[in-house]
């Protein structure tokens, strides 16, 4: 059965009704902590600001304990409530979404932490055009990924996945670009291997807002779409499998 938006909140049981919403609200408070995690990461990098960046380094464990509380809300409502159906698909996307956002997360922290070691040694290296583009389209993913998983919107999802495909084209070139530059300047390698992790974490982030938009699909239409070519994939294909 699809879900919408007002699908939840029908139980005789006002308590899980509750339980439900708090395990929606609590995971977009999360992915909005993330986000700004992200976006700090990467305006630390292109504006030199240190103590941005280590506000961001010094937050992951923040990320961290949403988590943890997230997956212990989860494991109490499967225990007492031992839900069914569409309530079952919305605690395992839960579950899911909360591992995906950990990493992102992780990932801001790597940014940071690049960025750091570029501003403490005062390096302004070649690549910040390409990781300020990949960023802009990765930062995006995420945000559509999550107004998806708020709206159980299967059609934002698929824009979402339909993405990765031009985030990884957009890291290969830059990627060419940069192992083109180091070979040409030796003095450059130290900074534009940091540019490159820089550009690997955030390649990383658009697979994980990817996932994110899966378990949307996953949750509303109870399809599973991992390992599948979405490309040509249409919202009616669903109720065909």
């Amino acid at each position: 059965m699809d879900i919408t938006s007002d699908s939840h909140g029908k139980h005789i049981s006002q308590q899980f009704n509750h339980e439900l919403d708090a395990l929606k609200t609590h995971l977009l408070a999360m992915g909005g902590l993330v986000e700004k995690q992200l976006q700090d990461a990467v305006t630390a990098l292109l504006e030199g600001d240190s103590e941005l960046a280590t506000r961001v380094r010094d937050n992951d464990k923040a990320v961290n304990d949403m988590q943890l509380k997230i997956d212990d809300e989860c494991t109490r409502v499967l225990a007492r409530r031992q839900p069914a159906a569409s309530d079952l698909r919305l605690v395992l996307a839960v579950i899911r979404a909360t591992s995906d956002l950990e990493r992102i997360g992780d990932e801001s922290s790597k940014i940071a932490r690049n960025a750091l070691s570029l501003v403490e040694n005062g390096q302004s290296p070649r690549g910040m055009v390409e990781v300020r583009h990949l960023s802009q389209h990765v930062r995006s993913m995420v945000r559509d990924a999550l107004t998806a998983f708020a709206r159980f919107d299967t059609d934002l999802a698929l824009k979402v996945l339909r993405e990765d495909a031009s985030v990884d084209q957009e890291y290969q070139s830059a990627m060419r670009s940069l192992m083109t530059f180091m070979m040409e300047d030796a003095r450059q390698i130290t900074p534009v291997l940091n540019v490159m992790w820089i550009l690997r974490a955030l390649e990383r982030i658009g697979d994980h807002a990817d996932n994110l938009a899966e378990y949307v699909i996953f949750l509303v239409k109870g399809v599973d779409v991992r390992h599948t070519d979405t490309h040509d994939l249409k919202p009616q294909d669903f109720d065909k499998r």
